[in-house]
């Protein structure tokens, strides 16, 4: 389980990363990416960033682009974070959501579906609205 002070730099490092990308980096090939979670080592010399894309097609590109730009990226981090060490960053995809839409995916297959109504039938009434009054 992380220390508090490691889940604290792990936050700090998910904001500082998030401006950092939205302002400085500049890359054509990095995507939309959202930084999804931060894990920092206790000693906070490593820390492994998760990322997502909005499109599936961005993944690689906006991974080559992260790593392009981790020196700069690392740099930030030291101005801003104040401690001993400047985390070293691993950039890793976050799949959760990609696994998440394929398992609903595949819930959505295997779940019966309800027959469409009859074209020439109303849908059913509600109670008689007068009624309620």
């Amino acid at each position: 389980m992380p220390s508090q002070r490691s889940r604290r730099g792990a936050h700090v490092i998910q904001e500082v990363l998030g401006e950092a990308l939205a302002r400085d980096v500049a890359d054509p090939r990095l995507g939309f990416v959202t930084i999804t979670e931060v894990e920092a080592s206790p000693d906070m010399a490593a820390a492994t960033v998760y990322f997502t894309t909005l499109k599936a097609d961005q993944r690689e590109p906006s991974a080559k682009a992260l790593e392009s730009a981790r020196g700069m990226l690392q740099a930030r981090l030291g101005r801003e974070l104040r401690t001993r060490n400047t985390p070293h960053l691993k950039f890793v995809y976050d799949e959760t959501g990609d696994r998440a839409r394929r398992v609903s995916r595949l819930i959505d297959e295997l779940a019966p579906h309800d027959p469409p109504a009859p074209a020439d039938e109303p849908p059913p009434a509600a109670a008689d609205e007068d009624a309620r009054w």
